[in-house]
């Protein structure tokens, strides 16, 4: 008889396999989330930089936000819920929301974004 056992059983590959696709389930369902946030600080971004020292009105930066919207698609969230600040001479763009995606039955992920821009 052996003295030392070697090795895993196939069982206990089995668990590791399954625990690993759960995981990575998750963050199949996840990706389109991020890459939609991506979008929508890239675009946010993208209009700082457009309205870099024209000293903006909110109204001009929403409408440049929601052509960047178009541009790129972008379904959640909705322009209006960019909140634009104008103070002493500062506007700055902040995005908060959240998101969910279906995972499991009737099990959802849910993720919080949030991401403030500074047009100077």
């Amino acid at each position: 008889m052996r003295r030392e056992q070697q090795g895993m059983t196939f069982i206990g590959i089995l668990i590791i396999l399954a625990m690993a696709g759960v995981i990575v389930y998750a963050g199949i369902r996840l990706a389109p989330l991020y890459f939609n946030y991506l979008k929508v600080a890239r675009s946010m971004e993208a209009t700082a930089t457009e309205m870099k020292g024209d000293n903006p009105d909110p109204g001009a930066i929403r409408s440049a936000l929601n052509k960047h919207w178009e541009i790129d698609m972008i379904d959640s969230p909705d322009v209006k819920e960019i909140e634009i600040v104008k103070d002493e001479g500062v506007v700055t763009m902040h995005v908060d929301y959240d998101d969910a995606v279906p995972y499991i039955a009737n099990v959802s992920l849910s993720v919080h974004f949030d991401k403030t821009v500074k047009v100077q």
